[in-house]
């Protein structure tokens, strides 16, 4: 993703405006009895926005339009604030370093990525975490917060580096809270803007998709 990915994000105030959420890929195939035969195509989710709900002004239509052209379409990717989800908790609530466990310490392991757990028991979908927002990320081991000289993370990949002397001893619980983005490119080579139309109150569609890593 390094050399086609841009580490920009999206104007913020068009993007916590927007539309969108996580899509899956489901494969159903109903028996001559009626019974269905279910199978995901898709291990993970995948999300996508529009963005053309959160225009409201023209400046912000110029913005979007700037933003398109430095992406080149659909060539680069770039960082999307999902507005619903983007805290490692609730959006309600501040960010705290026992918020997600990532790990278990084994006594050598120094390297730890950052997820996301959704629902709980056996079901529950992890979800990696690779666009943490720089400066947001807490990281614990077993409950006590760890200084930043010894945890450092990587706000383009969202790994977790323990130092050589901090590394977490075996069995130790590995947890983190951080703010991320979503890793996304627009959906279209083509932004088609009807101004009369726009000017009367018609949202331009933008479509973005996330970019799985």
């Amino acid at each position: 993703m390094a050399s086609d990915f841009h580490e920009v994000r999206f104007p913020l105030d068009v993007s916590l405006r927007g539309s969108g959420g996580p899509v899956r890929r489901t494969e159903i195939v109903t028996l001559a009895s009626g019974r269905e035969h279910r199978n995901s195509r898709w291990a993970d989710s995948r999300r996508r926005y529009d963005a053309g709900l959160g225009i409201r002004t023209l400046d912000a239509l110029h913005a979007v339009l700037g933003f398109f052209e430095e992406r080149r379409g659909r060539l680069y990717g770039f960082r999307y604030r999902d507005r619903v989800d983007h805290r490692s908790g609730p959006p309600s609530q501040p960010v705290a370093a026992t918020d997600q466990r990532i790990g278990t310490g084994d006594g050598a392991t120094r390297v730890f990525a950052l997820a996301k757990t959704y629902g709980s028991g056996p079901d529950a979908y992890r979800r990696a975490i690779a666009k943490p927002v720089a400066g947001s990320v807490r990281v614990s081991v077993n409950g006590v917060e760890v200084l930043a000289q010894k945890a450092s993370v990587d706000p383009t990949t969202g790994q977790v580096t323990f130092a050589a002397d901090a590394v977490p001893p075996p069995g130790a619980a590995v947890t983190a809270g951080f703010e991320f983005d979503v890793p996304v490119r627009f959906d279209t080579d083509e932004l088609t803007i009807d101004l009369a139309a726009f000017t009367a109150g018609e949202v331009p569609r933008i479509p973005l998709i996330e970019i799985v890593p």
